[in-house]
């Protein structure tokens, strides 16, 4: 199977600054109550509380990286409160630098229109991530923007022949595939987390959801013929012994190896 490979997944959190701005709420009112009044006006026309893909804001990106040296993993995280447009510049400058195959689990649904919305906002440049090949031919076929391109790979939205009521959960398929699956929260719990001050612990949860997103990408390319069954052994037993260096300065991975069928 050709590498570099990027495994990718954000958490994001509602962006009460962007709500003050459309909404023009009152100077003197705190984010909770921004936030309140926005969820009440949705209460009362019917609407769903999901904040809008333009009003998440990006608190964490962590990947999976795969390459012929090794495996990696690794987290943009803003930690001052003040850092999305490098969170989201650093993500796109992995990508310019390596032009991986990117994978992702509703990537194309959430995470990548959460970017594109989120970049444009901050001046975030992705040059290779935008070409549709007027500076290289090989991307007018096969590019990262493309649905049925597989340059950027949506696992969820391939596995459901790209029909959304076919769609499945990662932690549903992860553990149905003998993986860990979700630990320590879901991503319903990620605000509240947030607001608590556990953002450590919100990077560690994002971690292990990619980590997720790698081990079906295995399980996939077994499936279609990218790993033979000795190979793909072989990487699981990679994943593991990757985990197991990384278990001592980070218990999460711990947990998540403890967890393993």
């Amino acid at each position: 199977m050709p590498w570099p490979v990027l495994v990718f997944d954000i958490e994001s959190i509602p962006d009460i600054a962007g709500l003050r701005c459309l909404q023009d709420a009152p100077a003197d009112a705190t984010d909770a109550q921004v936030y309140e009044a926005w969820l009440q006006e949705r209460r009362e026309k019917g609407q769903g509380e999901f904040m809008p893909h333009h009003l998440q804001r990006v608190l964490v990106i962590s990947a999976v990286f795969r390459n012929a040296e090794g495996l990696r993993v690794h987290s943009f995280v803003d930690r001052d409160n003040a850092s999305e447009a490098k969170v989201i510049q650093g993500f796109f400058n992995t990508l310019e630098k390596h032009v991986p195959q990117l994978v992702s689990w509703n990537g194309g649904g959430f995470d990548l229109p959460v970017l594109h919305y989120r970049g444009l906002r901050h001046g975030v440049t992705a040059c290779k991530y935008w070409d549709l090949g007027e500076d290289d031919r090989e991307f007018k076929w096969n590019n990262y923007i493309g649905r049925y391109h597989m340059r950027h790979l949506d696992l969820m939205d391939v596995l459901a022949m790209y029909q959304p009521r076919a769609n499945a959960p990662l932690d549903a398929m992860a553990k149905l595939c003998g993986f860990p699956g979700k630990l320590g929260m879901d991503g319903s719990q990620v605000y509240p987390a947030f607001l608590d001050g556990k953002l450590e612990d919100i990077r560690r949860y994002c971690e292990t959801d990619v980590m997720n997103t790698y081990l079906l990408y295995c399980r996939f390319q077994k499936m279609r013929g990218g790993f033979t069954e000795g190979e793909y052994e072989q990487e699981i037993a990679l994943v593991k012994s990757s985990l197991a260096a990384l278990a001592p300065q980070e218990a999460h991975w711990d947990e998540y190896l403890a967890s393993w069928k």
